[in-house]
């Protein structure tokens, strides 16, 4: 029981800090779009891109790796800390140093390069602290780690505040990453040294032997980020920086709800791993009902957004990015094939059928790069948006054929005709009504869906409360 109860106050302060985080980080996006305005907001998020990019190509599996082998029964903890936390700061350094020669053959803008140095140095510190999130992970103490990244983000968005009100200009837009990640850091290494003690090791056997055993991961890494930060390359370099900018702002509204569905998922993804060989049945009750409340989510989220995408672009970029509304219209559809990929993905995974998965993702990748170097040169961010929808789709819908062909499971949503009636509802009601107010549309809107949800007695609250019902907090108890 302690430890449920433990978990239980982890998954809640991670969640509310998440929450408060993703507000902050929006928060963040409204400053930067209406200091910088299209062209600048361009270079922005061309500049992130790049932090994807450093990440993706360094991420060699460490973080996942590391969290098993110190969890498992008599590890030296340590020992493999040590030596993991030296891999991290001698690949970052080495991102640093390619990142100088990487720079001098990009065709951007001086601030873009400094920009780019900028967030190199910054993810020395980022990847440091994330590998040694494996050790709060370990010892259930997961709210210190999102409560160092709200901490971080609070001095990013004072920093960006101040650069804005003094007009400081670009480079201190992108400093203020630098600064969220060395504060963020600072706090975890110290909350860390509780539980581990951290000495500069190099064993290359050690080494060599830990790396074999991480890469596929890695190089998992390496292709979600070509299918999902790729397309903002491209554009960067085929098109112009303003249409970098319309094309990014409405995904940064993706960006920054993809952490839910993901949420979600970590929580059921211990349940499903220990069910799937053992339990049939609660397997599929558990996935079933996670499936259900995807569905109950996307549904609203993509008819709200078609209609009111407008009114959330000027909410979150201010006025002058109109043509976002209609990128964000579109882009919903990627994020609502996102939430069912998480579960799909997850599944894969807990069967032991990661190889299948990579080389799923593999192909998406493929196709995303393609594509766009065909389109966007044609059709500019409107390729880009178009082509992410389809992969993102083309995910979900691999993910599950697989699951079905390898698992013998079909998900399925109890009552979906009813969830789907209830959605209609609400979009009548939208487009009828939708001259009004923005702030009145929300509201009602997610009223008006509610209330014919419950009319057409489409879902039961213990359905949902299930999934992380205290029986299903309980299950974590077996695991090392």
């Amino acid at each position: 029981m302690v430890i449920a109860r433990k978990i239980a106050y982890n998954v809640l302060v991670s969640s509310i800090s998440k929450i408060l985080s993703t507000i902050l980080a929006l928060a963040s996006i409204g400053f930067i779009t209406r200091y910088l305005k299209q062209d600048g907001f361009g270079n922005y998020a061309t500049v992130l891109a790049f932090l994807s990019f450093f990440s993706a190509i360094s991420d060699l599996g460490l973080y996942q790796f590391s969290t098993r082998e110190i969890s498992r029964p008599g590890a030296n903890q340590n020992e493999i800390m040590s030596n993991v936390f030296s891999m991290r700061v001698l690949f970052s350094l080495l991102v640093l140093l390619f990142s100088f020669i990487l720079v001098y053959f990009l065709p951007y803008a001086p601030e873009v390069k400094y920009g780019i140095i900028i967030v190199a140095t910054s993810f020395i510190f980022s990847s440091a602290y994330q590998v040694l999130n494996g050790i709060f992970q370990k010892h259930l103490a997961m709210d210190r780690v999102a409560i160092s990244e709200f901490l971080g983000k609070l001095l990013q968005l004072a920093i960006i505040i101040i650069a804005v009100k003094l007009k400081l200009g670009f480079s201190w837009i992108m400093a203020s990453l630098l600064f969220n990640m060395l504060f963020s850091f600072l706090l975890v290494y110290g909350w860390s040294k509780k539980y581990v003690k951290l000495k500069w090791r190099c064993d290359l056997v050690y080494w060599k032997k830990f790396l074999k055993e991480s890469y596929p991961i890695g190089i998992m890494a390496v292709v979600v980020f070509i299918y999902f930060k790729i397309d903002t390359i491209l554009l960067s370099i085929l098109k112009s920086n303003v249409e970098v900018g319309i094309y990014n702002l409405a995904y940064k509204v993706l960006e920054n709800i993809t952490f839910f569905p993901a949420m979600i998922v970590g929580l059921v993804f211990p349940i499903i791993s220990q069910a799937i060989f053992i339990d049939d049945k609660k397997f599929k009750d558990i996935a079933n009902k996670t499936f259900k409340v995807f569905l109950l989510l996307t549904v609203p989220l993509a008819i709200g957004t078609v209609f009111l995408s407008s009114g959330v672009i000027r909410l979150i970029g201010g006025p002058g990015f109109p043509e976002s509304a209609a990128v964000l219209r579109i882009l919903i559809f990627a994020l609502v094939a996102i939430f069912f990929s998480n579960l799909f993905n997850a599944i894969l995974i807990a069967g032991n059928l990661q190889k299948k998965l990579m080389y799923m993702l593999s192909g998406a990748a493929v196709f995303n790069v393609v594509a766009n170097l065909i389109f966007i040169r044609l059709f500019s961010y409107m390729a880009a948006t178009v082509v992410s929808v389809l992969t993102e789709t083309l995910v979900a819908l691999s993910g599950g054929y697989l699951i079905f062909k390898n698992l013998n499971y079909f998900p399925t949503a109890e009552k979906a005709n009813r969830i789907l009636l209830a959605g209609g509802v609400m979009a009548v009601f939208l487009f009828f009504f939708q001259a009004k107010n923005f702030y009145f549309l929300g509201i009602s809107s997610i009223f008006i869906y509610i209330l014919a949800l419950w009319l057409f007695r489409a879902v039961e609250i213990s359905e949902i409360t299930s999934i992380i019902s205290k029986k299903g907090i309980k299950n974590y108890e077996t695991i090392p």
